[in-house]
């Protein structure tokens, strides 16, 4: 059979590339337009509390969505969901370029991202072997990361030194993605032919929720990555409030390198992961989770600049290892159940969920005067006990 490519084949395949690429691109444009619509904001005046509520309409549309995503990825081959995903964003972000109001252009965003990313984690497991797919995972978390480092700080960088340069170049990035994705080997439909009625199919949404909650294994994954990723979205939001208060900075770029220092510790965590951690010994990433609520702890007390950077990065290093074994738990047994477009939907309905949750708590925080630096102390200690209990819970299956 030609296409039972060798293990490092199917890894560095053509098709494999173009996915990766089309993912580093489409991030890129994700973090970069986040900083340069969080600079559209401040200089219209909106309250800074407004600013998560501009996460929150993009992580409503995931929610919005979700029973809808998973049968739309495995309905259709993988690689033109997502082109067309890459093309909502595109729509969006030139919307906020265009003037229009900054907070419906981003729901626009969301839209594509919720439709976007059942279809790239989905097509992972269609390209490489079971083998080879937390490789595989490690290396799409790494191009994210590099887009969430590079794309971060240049939507700050540029949005300092022009606005409409900085919206302008998003619009270019995920034009690039969309092109990207037109490389990717069509492959067949996993599963063509499903009923389109928004009835049946939320029905069908539900019994896979229940499906993989029910199931000890991948509840265990839904809660670690529900779990970190509220906290991460959270923490990119404390940044921005936090700089200006505990170092005193109030530019657009600060907030956008230490973000990176976080997404260059994620690289190092993952890779760490993919040669340490294999299905069968998952839980070896558990202290990681648990590490981070206290190096949040510990970060959030800093003044300096320098000692902020290296916390981040190893906040960074162990959310890497933390997050990659589980996403591959949950794609191994959610495609064996569910189909793996399902199990991704049911997976971000849990973790924007989670992010809703955090964020508004955080958004509520701020409006109610708690300094940044409480929030933070207060963030770190509940991130860690929830890690820390989530680990500690004893008989994981059935």
């Amino acid at each position: 059979m030609h296409n039972q490519a060798a293990p490092d084949d199917a890894i560095w395949s053509r098709g494999m590339m173009a996915v990766i690429a089309a993912q580093f691109l489409s991030a890129f444009g994700d973090n970069a337009l986040l900083f340069a619509t969080l600079a559209v904001l401040k200089q219209l005046v909106y309250p800074e509390w407004s600013q998560p509520v501009l996460q929150m309409v993009f992580v409503g549309a995931y929610i919005l969505f979700a029973p809808f995503v998973g049968q739309f990825a495995d309905s259709f081959a993988k690689g033109r969901v997502m082109m067309l995903a890459n093309g909502l964003k595109l729509l969006g972000a030139a919307a906020i370029c265009a003037g229009l109001n900054p907070f419906l252009g981003y729901t626009l965003v969301g839209i594509g991202a919720a439709a976007y990313s059942p279809a790239k984690y989905g097509i992972l497991g269609e390209l490489t072997t079971g083998s080879q797919l937390v490789k595989a995972n490690g290396l799409m978390e790494a191009s994210t990361i590099a887009a969430i480092l590079t794309g971060s700080v240049a939507g700050g960088v540029l949005a300092d030194w022009h606005l409409l340069a900085a919206l302008g170049v998003c619009v270019l990035v995920y034009g690039g993605a969309v092109v990207a994705n037109l490389f990717i080997p069509k492959r067949p439909a996993a599963r063509p032919g499903q009923n389109w009625w928004p009835g049946p199919m939320v029905r069908r949404f539900l019994a896979a929720c229940r499906t993989l909650w029910l199931d000890g294994e991948t509840r265990f994954s839904l809660l670690g990555t529900s779990l970190f990723w509220g906290a991460g979205v959270t923490l990119r939001f404390l940044l921005v409030l936090w700089v200006p208060a505990a170092l005193g900075i109030t530019d657009n770029a600060t907030p956008t390198y230490l973000n990176a220092m976080v997404a260059i510790g994620i690289v190092a965590g993952a890779g760490a992961a993919a040669k340490l951690v294999t299905l069968a010994n998952v839980r070896r990433c558990m202290p990681a989770g648990v590490l981070i609520g206290a190096l949040v702890v510990v970060f959030a007390l800093q003044t300096q600049l320098l000692p902020a950077y290296v916390l981040l990065v190893l906040i960074g290093v162990c959310g890497g290892f933390f997050v990659v074994p589980l996403n591959a738990l949950l794609q191994e047994r959610g495609k064996r159940s569910v189909g793996a477009g399902n199990a991704i939907a049911v997976q971000n309905l849990g973790e924007n969920a989670a992010m809703l949750l955090m964020l508004g708590g955080y958004s509520l925080a701020v409006k109610t005067g708690a300094p940044a630096v409480g929030i933070g102390i207060g963030f770190g200690v509940l991130f860690a006990v929830a890690i820390a209990l989530l680990w500690l819970k004893p008989g994981r299956r059935g």
